[in-house]
């Protein structure tokens, strides 16, 4: 996020799921978007605490409309990746206050009883029915949006490419400290010490080692990029490649925007992806040091495995579906809980509109906290950057927790 808020992670050439994400959203609202991404600084922040109350499905206001059987695949790869994990896997949320779900073998269930459900709208109503139970989590949620940036790029260093887009460094490490808590940083002189922060890359603390993945057009780009935590490459010869989040170097991450707030360069109230972009494109003599306020910095790896018309992976391992995949916060949620969305989106072409719909916890982001939290994602091109950066929304959260098995 680039306020209050942020994204993950995750973060072009439209495929078949964007386009029939863009189109739904269209027909619904006829009838009636670090890691994600946007928030108002004003915004009052999500309570850190979770608490659940059992609701039953007639709080899932649009349930009666929605298509079920089109979440299937999507449940299916879960369920897919869920099951090969040993049981004991926790999958987050907070002890005690999670009935069921938080770890692998939780969805034994759930998963097995979904082998057997054919393909219809009705299958599928009643496979949720039976084997998910609705917990309300806030009236009062609040939802942004990020998207899969598409960006230009060379594999060499030239012309306009002159900003680099690193691999993870070696000499990055992950390790636990005296109170047994996980750290960031590296070896130094027989001291462990915190890694370089982005003001040390942007001087060139990498420089030399051979981690260029491709070289961008602009600090701003890559910027952005590291706040949605993936995106595509269009190559200088045509072709498109795929990178997503590999490790980050330890730093807080700082909201750009709430830094432009508190120097009184913008009104809290115009916060957006869009305003951030101009903001930095009119000051290119203060742009570096204000991206710099935000030492946090994300590392990328080559993903070519998944094809050009899905999301990238999320923090599950499992493809994002534009319109069906959120960002919730893994310490209170477990990852792969169904999550019931009923709040407003805006429209690309202008304008907003009643929006309920059926989405998965399939990713987190680094400013994605609390109850009552989500970032949905939009997908990719125009259309999702679109929706994704205006998205700032309250309305009602419910998850559906799997039922243990018999």
């Amino acid at each position: 996020m680039i306020c209050v808020s942020g994204t993950p992670r995750s973060l072009q050439v439209k495929g078949v799921h964007q386009t029939r994400f863009v189109m739904h959203i269209a027909s619904r609202f006829t009838l009636g978007f670090s890691l994600l991404l946007l928030a108002s600084c004003a915004e009052p922040q999500p309570e850190s605490q979770l608490a659940l109350t059992p609701v039953s499905y007639a709080m899932l206001d649009g349930w009666s409309a929605e298509a079920p059987e089109t979440l299937l695949p999507q449940l299916r790869s879960e369920c897919h990746r869920l099951m090969r994990l040993p049981p004991e896997t926790h999958l987050g949320g907070e002890a005690g206050s999670i009935p069921n779900g938080s770890s692998a073998g939780d969805w034994q269930g759930a998963c097995t009883a979904l082998q057997s459900v054919g393909g219809t709208s009705e299958a599928a109503r009643t496979y949720f029915e039976q084997w998910f139970a609705p917990y309300l989590v806030s009236d009062q949620a609040r939802f942004t949006g990020y998207y899969e940036p598409q960006l230009y790029a060379s594999s060499v260093k030239q012309g306009a490419f002159q900003t680099p887009l690193y691999a993870q460094p070696a000499d990055l490490v992950r390790t636990k400290d005296t109170a047994g808590e996980t750290v960031t940083g590296r070896w130094e002189g027989g001291k462990f010490v915190p890694y370089y922060t982005r003001a040390e890359i942007n001087h060139g603390a990498l420089a030399g080692r051979g981690l260029e993945l491709a070289w961008l057009r602009s600090p701003e780009d890559l910027f952005f990029l590291q706040i949605q935590g993936s995106g595509r490459l269009v190559m200088t010869d045509g072709s498109v490649r795929r990178v997503g989040f590999a490790a980050k170097n330890g730093s807080p991450y700082v909201p750009i925007g709430r830094v432009l707030v508190e120097r009184h360069e913008m009104a809290a109230s115009d916060i957006s992806l869009r305003s951030l972009r101009d903001w930095l494109a009119a000051h290119p003599d203060k742009a570096q040091e204000v991206m710099e306020q935000n030492p946090d910095y994300v590392f990328f790896k080559s993903v070519d495995t998944i094809p050009l018309n899905r999301g990238a992976p999320g923090a599950m391992g499992v493809p994002l579906t534009p319109g069906r995949s959120v960002a919730i916060d893994r310490a209170l949620l477990p990852l792969g809980v169904p999550v019931w969305i009923d709040t407003r989106i805006p429209l690309a072409q202008g304008g907003e509109g009643h929006w309920t719909h059926l989405t998965f916890g399939q990713d987190v982001g680094s400013d994605i906290k609390g109850a009552g939290r989500a970032d949905l994602f939009t997908g990719w091109g125009e259309e999702a950057e679109s929706v994704a950066g205006k998205l700032r929304s309250q309305g009602r959260m419910i998850v559906l927790l799997p039922h243990p098995p018999a």
